[in-house]
Formats: structure tokens, C-alpha cells, sequence
């Protein structure tokens, strides 16, 4: 009897603990679920994340527009390390942060160019607080931690490294930490090259944010370097009555996601070619998107790859005045597209209806594509696979977004945007969004290829 009981007994501890390790293990699964990523690996601090801690502390957001703080922590890490820095205000509260190193040879130099500002956090529910910066399953927590204030460490360690070496580079490289980029530019890159072209001057190559890098089981497997992006105008249009704007948005809804493009440029078609291999359920329709259309199946393609061509996006009505009503309009173009051929094909589809175009809220463009046949883009292809290893690197090119490369380029300035350090697809979901986070050891990785390229590039005869 008492054997029978003593098994009874092992038997219901057996069942507890296992009904304990299933409420753990449920537990445990809701945690990373939330969190999105699990990552086992323990966090190792390096003083390079510690600044990072910092710089995301620095409340930089825009708007309002508060990024003097954040240019006077840049330039206090410049004047550490011996480097003569400038601040410049755009206007007041908005800093910019410049520094040079000045090469031996004249018109090949490099621009680190990054931005200060980070979109708000105000009234959105994160697991960690957005200004914190804190550290939790191995990853940085907090606003700007990708966009853009990570890349912005990789790129001043690089710079750093340069000026602690003692040795005068071959060819120029310029610090430029800019204000401004989240509301269109107008106080950073596009006032300090109205303002400041001294900046600018000497400048070949530029570096910035706008490149992707896709992961796969914790592997990264693109890079993807930005040679580009779209260009947008924003219009607002009135009106004399809701009916007749409603007529006119649909006489234009053909143009939202057109079946067929007007024009595919061959920098997309080598774009879509290249990461088809990436692409399961796509990938017959990206290996030759010109066959692709010739067949008629362009309309077959994510919604993504055909906003590579050109289209047009209604906002909602934004009000009205007894009957007449407002509708904003934005032109997603080509980049090498006029925008005022594009404004008056526009005007053209809405005159019928009695709509006018009312304002021009924002006009850029033309901004050509860079070429990827380059001495730098080789050489960021060479020193990604000498860090990551077998990767297929490529270019990107934005549909719905863009940069302040846009400016720079129309001066004839060749930009690439990178993303030095892998960024999976859930991080990247917190970009303008809440939980934004870097990967620690992936954050490090991207440290070291900056360094190892940026060195490379201005140290090489």
C-alpha cells in the first residue's frame, strides 16, 4: 500500500513540475512573442554602446526640432579626441555638427553624413521608455537607436579612428551630423548647402542612412546599398464642391497603382534582379521584370516593387469651406522626372472637374540615381563579405521614402546609404514606430566595417 501511494505520490510531483515547466515555457513564449526576437546571447558593453546610451538619452525630437543638445554631445566626442568641431544653428535650437580631416589629394574626399533628429515618442506605449536607452535580451532600447543615431556612432568611430592615427589621409573626410531630416531638411543639409557650401566643397562621396540588410535565421543575406529613391511633390488642391473633387480623385485613381508602368529605369530592373534570389513566391516575376511586363503580369507584382515606378497617393479630404473642399495629393516620381512636368500633368487631369492646384507644399527632384560602378561601391562590396562572408551584396533603391542623399546628388555628390550592421524584419518595424531597437553584437559588427572602409577609402594611393 504504501509503494502504491509513493508512486501516486512521484507521479503527481511529475505532473506538477511539468505542468510548472508548460506555465514557464507559455510564459517565456507571450515574452518573446511580445518582444518579437529572442536573443540568448548575454550583452557585452563596449564603450562604443555606451555612447550610443548617450546619444539616445538626448532628446532630440522633430518636432519641435531640438537638436542642439545632440550637436554639442557629437562635437564634445570630436574635441575629446583632438578634432576641431563647429556647431552651427540654422536657426535657434536647431544644431548642426561639422568637422573636417583634410587629405593630401583635393576633390575625392568623403562625407560621413548623418542626421540628429529622431520622428516623437510622445503618447506611444513602449516596453522600455523611449529616451532611456536601456539594455534587455541583448538589444539597445529607445528613439533613434536605428534611425538614425546607431549608424551615427559607426560612422564617428570611423572618423575617429582616422584622426587618432595621427597620419594625414590621402583624401578629405568630413563629419556632418545634420538637423532636421524628419521634417523635409529645410534647417539641416538643404540650408547648411544654401548657407555653409564650404562644407561640401571637395566632396566625391557621400555615406548615409537608406540601404537595407535582410536576415535569415540570425544570417544576414543582402546587403543592399541605397543608390537612390524616389522624388515627391506634395500639392494640395481645392475644389468649388466635394462631388466634383471626388470626380476628380477618381479620374486619377488609375495612377494609384497603375496595372502597367510608364517607364522602369535600368538601375530597377538590376534592383529587382538581384534580390529575386531572396524572393520565393516572387522571384519568377524579379528575375526579368521587362519580360515580366511584355507578358502582362506586371500587375502580378507586390505592391512594393511596382510603387518603383510612378504613382500618386490621395490623402484624405483635410477640410472644407461652406462647399468647396481640400484634398492633399502627393506625386511619387522617377527620380530624373521634372516635377513641374509632373505638376502640370496633374493640373491637366483635375481641370475637367473645375479642381485647381492651391499650394505646392514641397517640390524635389530631380535627383539622379548613383551609379554603382564606382571605386567606393567596390570597395563597400569587398569589406561587407570581409565581415559578414558569403553575402550577396546589391543596391536598393526607396519607393516611398527618401533622404537628404536627395540634396546632395543634385550637386553631383555620389551618395550610398548603409545600414552597416544586420537589421531583422521585426527591428525594423520599430523605425518611426514603437519598440524601436538595435541588436548589440549586430550594432558592433556594423562599428567594425565603417572603420575598416572609411579607412580604407581615405587612407589608399
Amino acid at each position: 500500500m504504501n509503494r502504491r501511494w509513493s508512486v501516486i505520490a512521484v507521479i503527481a510531483a511529475v505532473g506538477v513540475a511539468a505542468v510548472a515547466l508548460i506555465l514557464l515555457y507559455n510564459r517565456r513564449t507571450e515574452r518573446d512573442l511580445r518582444s518579437h526576437l529572442y536573443i540568448p546571447k548575454p550583452a557585452h558593453i563596449t564603450p562604443e554602446i555606451e555612447l550610443l546610451q548617450q546619444y539616445v538619452r538626448i532628446d532630440t525630437s522633430n518636432p519641435p526640432g531640438r537638436e542642439l543638445a545632440g550637436a554639442r554631445f557629437l562635437a564634445g566626442l570630436l574635441e575629446k579626441n583632438g578634432v576641431h568641431a563647429e556647431v552651427i544653428e540654422s536657426a535657434p535650437g536647431r544644431g548642426n555638427v561639422y568637422a573636417r580631416l583634410h587629405g593630401r589629394r583635393s576633390g575625392e574626399g568623403l562625407l560621413l553624413l548623418n542626421h540628429i533628429d529622431v520622428v516623437p515618442a510622445a503618447g506611444e506605449v513602449w516596453m522600455h521608455p523611449p529616451f532611456a536607452a536601456s539594455i534587455a535580451l541583448n538589444q539597445l532600447w529607445g528613439r533613434g537607436s536605428l534611425d538614425m543615431k546607431s549608424i551615427g556612432i559607426c560612422e564617428m568611430e570611423a572618423f575617429l579612428d582616422v584622426a587618432r592615427s595621427g597620419r594625414q589621409p590621402e583624401r578629405d573626410l568630413v563629419f556632418l551630423g545634420v538637423a532636421d531630416e524628419e521634417g523635409g531638411g529645410t534647417m539641416g543639409t538643404k540650408w547648411l548647402l544654401e548657407h555653409r557650401p564650404d562644407i561640401f566643397a571637395g566632396v566625391r562621396y557621400a555615406l548615409n542612412e537608406g540601404g537595407i540588410t535582410e536576415t535569415r535565421a540570425e544570417r544576414l543575406d543582402y546587403f543592399g546599398i541605397e543608390i537612390g529613391t524616389k522624388m515627391s511633390v506634395r500639392t494640395r488642391l481645392r475644389a468649388p464642391s466635394r462631388e466634383q473633387m471626388q470626380q476628380a480623385r477618381m479620374a486619377v485613381e488609375p495612377w494609384f497603382g497603375p496595372p502597367d508602368p510608364d517607364r522602369i529605369l535600368p538601375e530597377v530592373r538590376m534592383f529587382l534582379h538581384q534580390i529575386a534570389a531572396q524572393r520565393v513566391e516572387q522571384k519568377p516575376l524579379l528575375l526579368d521584370v521587362s519580360a515580366t511586363v511584355a507578358a502582362g503580369k506586371f500587375w502580378l507584382l507586390s505592391r512594393g516593387y511596382k510603387e518603383l515606378t510612378q504613382n500618386v497617393v490621395w490623402a484624405g479630404g483635410v477640410g472644407s469651406d461652406g462647399r468647396s473642399a481640400i484634398m492633399d495629393v502627393n506625386l511619387y516620381n522617377l527620380p530624373d522626372e521634372d516635377p513641374d512636368t509632373r505638376v502640370a500633368w496633374l493640373r491637366s487631369a483635375v481641370a475637367p472637374y473645375g479642381v485647381v492646384i492651391d499650394q505646392i507644399l514641397e517640390k524635389n527632384g530631380p535627383a539622379p540615381l548613383s551609379s554603382p560602378q564606382t571605386p567606393l561601391f567596390e570597395l563597400i562590396a569587398r569589406n561587407v563579405k570581409r565581415e559578414y562572408g558569403t553575402v550577396s551584396v546589391g543596391i536598393e533603391i526607396l519607393a516611398a521614402s527618401s533622404n537628404d542623399s536627395r540634396f546632395l546628388r543634385k550637386r553631383g555628390i555620389t551618395c550610398y546609404g548603409l545600414w552597416p550592421f544586420p537589421v531583422d524584419y521585426y527591428q525594423s518595424q520599430g523605425i518611426h514606430g514603437v519598440n524601436e531597437r538595435v541588436r548589440l553584437d549586430w550594432f558592433m559588427q556594423g562599428v567594425s566595417l565603417m572603420r575598416a572602409l572609411v579607412q580604407e577609402y581615405v587612407s589608399s594611393t
